[in-house]
C-alpha cells in the first residue's frame, strides 16, 4: 500500500501575559491554531492591557497515512487537540523565548516529545474545521489491523537446571558447582 500524505499551513497563536510570580516576568503559551494561515513572523493579533497574542509562525500540519490510529485516538479525546511543539530561543536576549518547531495531531508523536523533556508540548483545540480534514483524512486512509495476541511458548525452559549457563559461551567448568577443597580430608 503506498503512503499518502496531506499538508495544510497551521498559524500557531501564543499568547504573553504577565507571570504570577516575582521570577517569571510573562507567561507564554500556545492558545490557537489558525488554518490555512500565510507565513508570520511574531505578528501581533491582539492586545488587551498587558496581554498580548501573536502569530508566531505558520508550520505544516502533515498527515501520514501509516499515522491514522493515532489521529483517530487524538480525535476521540474529550477536546480533540493540535500539539504545538516548541523550543527556548537560542538567543538569550531574545524578546520571544519560545521557538514554535512542529505541530502534529498525533497525540503518540506529541507524547515523544514530552518524553525527551527538552521541547515544551502545549495542546490546542482544533477548530471544528480542522477536526473535520482530520477526520476524513484518518477515516479515508485507515486501515485495521486485527489484534492478534502473541502465545506463549508451551515449552517452559525455566525448569532445566543444568548448571552450564548459556551454552554459546564456553566454560572450562561448571559455574553453579560448589567449590571443591583440594585434600579429601577435614580442614584443620
Amino acid at each position: 500500500m503506498a503512503l499518502s500524505h496531506a499538508l495544510m499551513p497551521l498559524g500557531i497563536v501564543i499568547r504573553r501575559r504577565p507571570g504570577v510570580t516575582r521570577w517569571a516576568a510573562w507567561s507564554w503559551q500556545a492558545v490557537a491554531v489558525l488554518p490555512g494561515a500565510g507565513p508570520a513572523d511574531w505578528k501581533e493579533l491582539r492586545r488587551e492591557g498587558d496581554t498580548v497574542e501573536f502569530h508566531a509562525a505558520t508550520l505544516p500540519l502533515e498527515l501520514w497515512s501509516s499515522d491514522t490510529e493515532a489521529y483517530l485516538a487524538g480525535l476521540a479525546a474529550r477536546v480533540p487537540s493540535i500539539a504545538v511543539i516548541m523550543r527556548p530561543a537560542e538567543a538569550a536576549e531574545s524578546e520571544q523565548p519560545l521557538v514554535p518547531v512542529l505541530v502534529t495531531a498525533s497525540p503518540y508523536e506529541a507524547q515523544d516529545y514530552q518524553d525527551s523533556g527538552e521541547e515544551l508540548v502545549e495542546l490546542v483545540p482544533m477548530p471544528e474545521g480542522l477536526i473535520a480534514w482530520v477526520k476524513e483524512f484518518a477515516e479515508t486512509h485507515h486501515v485495521h489491523e486485527e489484534f492478534i495476541k502473541r502465545k506463549r511458548n508451551k515449552h517452559r525452559v525455566d525448569m532445566v537446571e543444568d548448571g552450564k549457563g548459556d551454552p554459546r559461551i564456553q566454560q572450562i567448568s561448571d559455574v553453579y558447582s560448589v567449590p571443591r577443597r583440594a585434600g579429601r580430608g577435614r580442614a584443620q
